[in-house]
Formats: structure tokens, sequence, C-alpha cells
């Protein structure tokens, strides 16, 4: 019974995505692939997973004769993100590798189920302040990564697994569309 409750919540969740905002994340991961900037996509724990999971599929599954590929890099690379932990602070780690590596008018994907892990907001505020687009993908109710992103999908969750769980479909379902329109 406690299987069945838990598949019956994933799919309560999933009759509540906000549909628009999962649509508006596919257009602006278009935009920037199109304009030759990069992705960046970050999150810890089992976010980074997921973040990890989404670049192989942006970088690698979405090659396509006479489209431009995606550039793509997640910034949880266990040397140099264990060096600025240890040197700057856990709460840098994304910030740093984001001040060498992007640029005005690529794309910062910060993941948290939270909303509100330290390192993903300070990256997120650092990203905006160079002039990078921003997306979040969190539970419910959004936390302060809902406040700070230009693009917010929050799962209608507070269930930490369910909401992981949601935000792989999520991106698996961004993918096929960018496989698909792209």
């Amino acid at each position: 019974m406690l299987i069945q409750r838990y598949f019956e919540n994933l799919k309560y969740t999933v009759d509540r995505l906000p549909w628009d905002s999962i649509e508006k994340c596919v257009k602006m991961l278009e935009t920037v692939r199109n304009n030759g900037g990069w992705v960046f996509v970050f999150g810890n724990g089992g976010s980074a997973t997921t973040a990890s999971h989404f670049a192989c599929d942006l970088g690698k599954g979405t090659i396509k004769e006479g489209c431009p590929r995606f550039k793509v890099l997640t910034l949880h690379d266990i040397a140099i993100l264990s060096a600025y932990a240890n040197d700057c602070g856990y709460e840098t780690v994304f910030v740093e590798q984001l001040k060498s590596l992007a640029k005005a008018g690529d794309l910062a994907v910060g993941i948290s189920v939270s909303g509100n892990s330290a390192n993903v907001l300070r990256a997120i505020e650092v990203a905006k302040a160079m002039g990078l687009c921003t997306i979040g993908l969190t539970g419910w109710p959004g936390g302060r990564l809902k406040e700070l992103v230009d693009l917010c999908i929050v799962v209608p969750s507070n269930d930490m697994q369910v909401v992981e769980d949601v935000h792989l479909a999520i991106l698996h379902a961004v993918f096929r569309a960018l496989i698909t329109e792209g």
C-alpha cells in the first residue's frame, strides 16, 4: 500500500505541473543554443545527478544534422568543487566556476528541491549580475530560488523524492521537445 500511495502522489503532482513554464524553458534553451551560448547546470545531491543527466541529454542527445549543438557543462567536477569548497566555502562552488566560464547571454539552470540551497542561490545571483538568463527547478513552495530566476518551474509537492522524480521527468520532456522541434 505504501508503494501505491507513492505513485498516486507522483501522479497527483504530475497532473498539476506548470505546463506554460516548462514550454518557456524549451524556448529559452532553443534561444541560447541558436545564439551559440553555453548552458551551465548545477545542484546538490540528487539534484546534481539530475543536472548531470540533463547535461548529457542536451550535449549528446540533441545532436541533429543542420542544427547547432548545445554547449553544456555541469559544475560538479569533484576536484574543482572540493577545491573551492575547501578554500572559499561551499556556498561559492558554483559561483567561482561561473565567474571563470560564463558570459552574458549564457543560461544558468539551478536545481534545488527546497529552493533554498545557499550555493545555488548565490550562483543564480551572480549569473544574473553577469547577464545570464536563469532557470530554476524547485519543489513547493519554491523557496528563494523562485524569486531570483527569470523562469522557475515549481513542482507542486514538498515530498523530496517526488520532486526529484518529477524534475527528471520534466527535463526528459524538455529534451524530447528539443529533439522534436529543434
